[in-house]
């Protein structure tokens, strides 16, 4: 079988690549401008793709997320698309595209799989992200690595801070819009495993927000509207901002704290800004180094795994993170990994679990082992070839029966 895959920086695109040659598909590489305006419904761009699905004689696409226009392009030379999901916010999915036939969506995090189903949407799959077990297990740390990496707790992510961010861009809003955004981030940051965004964004106050923020309904080819943009882009950064700067202040309080990330944040006193890491050379062994591992996920995440949480545990780091419901169905919380449910609850843990190294040790080695287990890369690409497959041998049958 011949997989024509959608190259751009994704993180696991090398890996993706390696594992469908080991499986034995011959591999295409076509190398896609991910973050152009193309990548919706691109004409050109569309016809060079088709152009290239019938230059390769490609029976599959493959792309980490999904693009409007590979899907054209697939749905227009009757092949097969996969796209597997990693990102959330995830504009594209509201794309009207996405009801071609030919389209197989696997997606990281279920919450969007039921909605996604709910919407008509029959193939859309819940797929966990993968781990690349077998390249960490070769990254050993040195000595030098230890000295550079050495930390109690590290938080690996972005702190929302950056002058491009969506979230930083708007913040002038009138004092009433302003209170009332401030009041809904602050009781979203308090808790976890409930999403009340969106709803709670009336018709009244979204008339107030898109005074000052250009958001449209049903733009290009999308369905998603502006409330859905506003709640996702804008309040799921907002909180996720204020909680890791919550989390990270208690936590260097007590202990030294490693912040790897594009912006200093340097208005959290005791925290160690220790820029950015490659995500291939370096970020494994920031991992290995640090005692605690801290995950404090994106709040448009709503039930999903972060690709970061399976790194970690991949690596055979311990993880420490808030609560996420696929989270507690794919491993044990205190057995694989350990969840908390407020700022006072991730000191009090961090304390308890750099004070019983044993303990740490022996849930980081179990999180490893039911990754490498469970959350390979050749298990996940198997699986998504083999839904293809089985979709397309019911179709022919009940054509053959019809």
């Amino acid at each position: 079988m011949t997989i024509l895959i959608m190259d751009w920086p994704a993180f696991g695109s090398r890996t993706v690549k390696e594992t469908f040659g080991r499986l034995g598909h011959k591999v295409e590489i076509f190398d896609f401008p991910q973050g152009s305006a193309q990548a919706d419904i691109g004409e050109e761009l569309g016809m060079k793709i088709a152009s290239e699905i019938l230059r390769t004689g490609a029976d599959i696409v493959f792309s980490f997320n999904y693009f409007p226009v590979i899907a054209a392009a697939v749905h227009a030379c009757r092949k097969k698309y996969i796209s597997w999901v990693y990102d959330s916010p995830a504009a594209f999915l509201y794309s009207m595209t996405v009801f071609f036939e030919e389209n197989y969506i696997f997606h990281f995090d279920s919450h969007e799989v039921k909605r996604m189903r709910n919407d008509g949407i029959e193939q859309v799959y819940y797929l966990p992200l993968a781990a690349n077990t077998e390249e960490y297990d070769k990254m050993t740390a040195d000595e030098a690595a230890i000295k550079r990496y050495d930390t109690d707790i590290a938080m690996i992510g972005s702190m929302y801070k950056e002058k491009y961010s969506y979230f930083e861009k708007y913040t002038k809003f009138d004092e009433y819009t302003a209170g009332y955004l401030a009041a809904l981030t602050k009781a979203q940051e308090k808790i976890a495993g409930v999403n009340f965004l969106e709803e709670s964004l009336t018709a009244g106050i979204m008339e107030r927000i898109l005074k000052k923020v250009p958001l449209s309904d049903n733009k290009g080819t999308g369905y998603n509207k502006a409330s859905w943009d506003f709640a996702n882009y804008y309040l799921a950064m907002a909180v996720t901002s204020n909680e890791r700067k919550h989390i990270l202040e208690a936590l260097a309080e007590k202990y030294r704290v490693a912040l790897y990330s594009t912006d200093r944040s340097g208005d959290i006193p005791g925290v160690g800004y220790r820029g950015t890491l490659d995500y291939y050379t370096e970020a494994p062994y920031a991992i290995k180094c640090a005692k605690i591992n801290l995950n404090v996920t994106l709040r448009s995440i709503q039930t999903g795994i972060p690709l970061r949480v399976m790194d970690i545990m991949g690596c055979g780091g311990f993880v420490l993170s808030n609560y996420q419901e696929d989270m507690c169905n794919e491993f044990v919380p205190g057995e694989d990994f350990v969840y908390y449910e407020s700022t006072e609850h991730a000191a009090e843990l961090a304390g308890y679990y750099l004070e019983h190294e044993e303990e740490r040790l022996r849930i980081a080695a179990n999180g490893y082992a039911k990754v490498k287990e469970k959350h390979g890369f050749e298990g996940k690409c198997r699986e998504m070839i083999n839904i293809v497959m089985r979709a397309s041998e019911e179709v022919e049958n009940g054509r053959r029966f019809s």
